[in-house]
Formats: structure tokens, C-alpha cells, sequence
């Protein structure tokens, strides 16, 4: 019998594997390009600047990426839906615009300024996604009217001079300050108890539903490999990467606040009702609509979901730059596209997922990083993104007409 159990569960594993390379040879990727792409480019990077790859680089590149990063995310939700937001960054640019504002001149606390700057956000979403989903304005249209419009309305706001300095410490220090070295252990040591415990959750809701629940060994591999790395990157930011008298360590700050925005986020498009339906009209509209979901009402929430995230873009970066100024968002917004195609999310609509752009901005920040190491013109710097680009839309069109020609 126990013979029998054992190569049940190495059939199980083995099926599991062969289930997913027949998944990519179908054409379902996912984000194993952007992977393969991180590890090469790393390896690369690596060896030709013996600097890419200690702490002191390694910390100031995820602090570069997480301003993209965020904004990668942030149009997810609206590729998902076969759309764009070319608005974005500047939208984030208004929102930090009424912050600085209510803060430096209203003297208003800044807590209720930056809950304000979220609602005007909020708001600039659900206007863009009444336009396009109730009146029937391209999204294209709409979103490069309000990328031209909201330039203006930040001069407008912010004046000739067109720059404040924020002088609020705990906005400026999300990009600038880390975390002691005990609470980078304690937030990986709950994001693994939490990961584990929706595990081991899922795989009593599929028993109590009478499914089939993978081998468990692949669950338990996952997190080894997970609580590994994690334990690899905070170790070696918790060490002195300062080359002067003051010690700087820790984790910064704001790799946890971007890590719970992307676990929140993965919640909403893996586990709701919402998510579903994002998926089901990003695939089909019209097969959506059919099944009684109410496609204006998601489309909408989508484009509102997009403009809330892209302000916390945009105060990540006012944070990094200390600052904020009349063009900010302006050129970031064609980078956040980038990064989430990049990754993996489709451009047709339909699949991707936040890990995806996440995942993609890293390798974009990586590009950028390494080649600004070796000394490389900026023009290179585009050059090989806008390659990079094109290769990654040409990889999703592929697979996406061998997926089909499977089915």
C-alpha cells in the first residue's frame, strides 16, 4: 500500500510538471519570460560591474523600482479590460499637486491631504471609466485628452515656480529611511506565517468541495523557496552598505508597503467575485455581458482602481525626489505600460496578473541600473528597453495565436 501511496504522489508531481510545460508550449507563459530575464541580466550585469551586486546597489534598486512598480500594477487592472490609461502618472501629478497645497500652504494635516489626494484619484478613475464604458469614448481618446489637460491644470496649481519641497518627515520618509533590523525579520516572518496559512486554507476548502488538491510537497517547496529568498534579501540589507562614518542598513521602507499593496491586490483579482469578472470582460466582453455581469459597473471600478493606485505612485516618488513638481508623472506613464507587458500581462486583455508588472519593473529598473553602472549613454537605455518591449508584445501575440490554435 505504501508503495502504492508513494508513486501516486510522485505521479501527482510529475503530472503537475507536464501540466505546466504543456501549459507554455500552449502558449501560457505567464511571467517565465520576465523571469528568465531577470536571472540573465542579473548574471550579466554581475560580471561586467563587480558593483551590481552588493547591498548598498541592491537597496537603492528596489527603492528605483518601486515608483514604477506601483504604477506597473496600477494598469493592470485596466489591461486587463483591453484598455489604457495614458493619463496615469499625471493624474498621480494632480492628486500630490492638491497635497502639497493643503499641507504647505492650508497648513491642513497630512494625513487628511494625502486621503484627499487618494480621492481625487478615485475620482479622476471613475470619470475616465464613465467615458469610456458608459459613454463610448476609446480609452486612448479619453486618457491622452486628460494626459495633456492635467499638465496644464498642475501648472495651474503649483504656479511658475512649479516645485514645492514636502516637509511632511513621514512622506519623505517611505523612499528615504529603512527599517530597523528586527522589523524586517518580523514583517518576512508574518508574510510567510500569512502565505502558509492561505495554503493550507485553500487546500481544505478543495478537500471539503471534493477536488483534487496538489501533491502537497509542491506547497511546501514553494514556500522553502519563498522564505529562502526572503531571507537571502533581508540578511543582506540588514548589513552596513554605508561608506561613511553613519551607518545606513535595514530594509526600506518601502518595500513592505509595496509588497501588502501587491498581496492586497492579488487578493482582489485571485479571490473575489470582482476578480473574476475583471478576467471574464477582459476575455470576452460580450460572453460576459451575456452571463449577466455587469460589464459598465467593472470596466468603470477598473479605471477608478487604476487612478488609486497611481497616486501611491506618485507619493512614492514625490517621497524619493523630496519634492513635488508641475511635471510630475508626465513620462513615467509609458514605462508603467512597458513594465506590465513586459512581465507578462497581456495587452489584448484577459490575462496578467499584478506579480506580472511587478516582476516586469524590476526587470526594466535592472536595465536601467546596470547600463547607467557601465557608463553607457542614456540613448542606450532606450534603445534596449524599447527592444525588450517589443520583444515581450511580440512573445504575447505569438503565444496568444498558439493558445487559440490549441483550443
Amino acid at each position: 500500500m505504501s508503495v502504492t501511496i508513494g508513486s501516486g504522489h510522485e505521479g501527482n508531481v510529475r503530472q503537475q510538471v507536464d501540466a505546466y510545460v504543456s501549459r507554455v508550449k500552449g502558449g501560457e507563459m505567464g511571467a517565465l519570460p520576465s523571469v528568465l530575464s531577470l536571472f540573465v541580466l542579473t548574471i550579466l550585469f554581475s560580471v561586467l560591474n563587480p558593483y551590481f551586486f552588493t547591498q548598498g546597489n541592491f537597496a537603492n534598486l528596489l527603492t528605483q523600482t518601486a515608483t514604477l512598480m506601483m504604477l506597473a500594477m496600477a494598469l493592470v487592472f485596466v489591461i486587463l479590460i483591453a484598455e489604457i490609461d495614458l493619463s496615469a502618472g499625471v493624474t498621480s501629478g494632480v492628486a500630490m499637486a492638491l497635497f502639497i497645497l493643503m499641507t504647505n500652504k492650508g497648513g491642513i494635516d497630512w494625513r487628511i491631504s494625502i486621503l484627499a489626494g487618494l480621492v481625487l484619484g478615485t475620482a479622476i478613475g471613475a470619470m475616465i471609466g464613465f467615458f469610456v464604458a458608459k459613454v463610448g469614448v476609446p480609452s486612448f481618446v479619453v486618457t491622452l485628452g486628460l494626459f495633456l489637460g492635467f499638465q496644464g491644470l498642475q501648472l495651474a496649481l503649483l504656479g511658475d515656480g512649479g516645485l514645492y519641497r514636502i516637509e511632511v518627515p513621514e512622506i519623505k520618509a517611505i523612499m528615504n529611511d529603512n527599517l530597523p533590523a528586527w522589523m524586517g525579520w518580523g514583517f518576512l516572518i508574518a508574510a510567510m506565517i500569512i502565505m502558509t496559512a492561505i495554503n493550507f486554507y485553500d487546500r481544505s476548502v478543495r478537500t471539503r468541495s471534493g477536488l483534487a488538491n496538489r501533491p502537497i510537497s509542491l506547497m511546501y517547496t514553494k514556500l522553502a523557496i519563498v522564505a529562502g529568498i526572503g531571507a537571502a534579501l533581508v540578511a543582506m540589507l540588514n548589513l552596513n552598505r554605508s561608506t561613511s562614518m553613519k551607518e545606513i542598513s535595514g530594509v526600506p521602507i518601502v518595500v513592505p508597503i509595496a509588497i501588502t499593496v501587491l498581496f492586497l491586490g492579488t487578493l482582489l483579482l485571485d479571490r473575489t467575485l470582482f476578480g473574476r469578472h475583471l478576467y471574464a470582460v477582459g476575455g470576452n466582453p460580450e460572453a460576459a455581458r451575456r452571463s449577466g455581469i455587469k460589464v459598465v459597473k467593472i470596466r468603470i471600478i477598473a479605471f477608478m482602481l487604476c487612478s488609486f493606485l497611481a497616486v501611491i505612485s506618485g507619493i512614492f516618488n514625490a517621497s524619493r525626489i523630496g519634492a513635488v513638481e508641475a511635471t510630475a508623472g508626465k513620462s513615467i506613464v509609458l514605462s508603467g505600460v512597458a513594465a506590465a507587458v513586459v512581465g507578462g500581462v497581456s495587452l489584448f486583455g484577459g490575462r496578467g496578473r499584478l506579480i506580472h508588472a511587478a516582476v516586469g519593473a524590476l526587470v526594466i529598473a535592472i536595465i536601467d541600473n546596470g547600463l547607467g553602472l557601465l557608463g553607457l549613454p542614456a540613448g542606450i537605455n532606450f534603445l534596449v528597453t524599447g527592444g525588450v518591449l517589443i520583444l515581450a508584445a511580440t512573445v504575447d501575440a505569438v503565444s496568444r495565436k498558439r493558445s487559440s490554435t490549441a483550443s
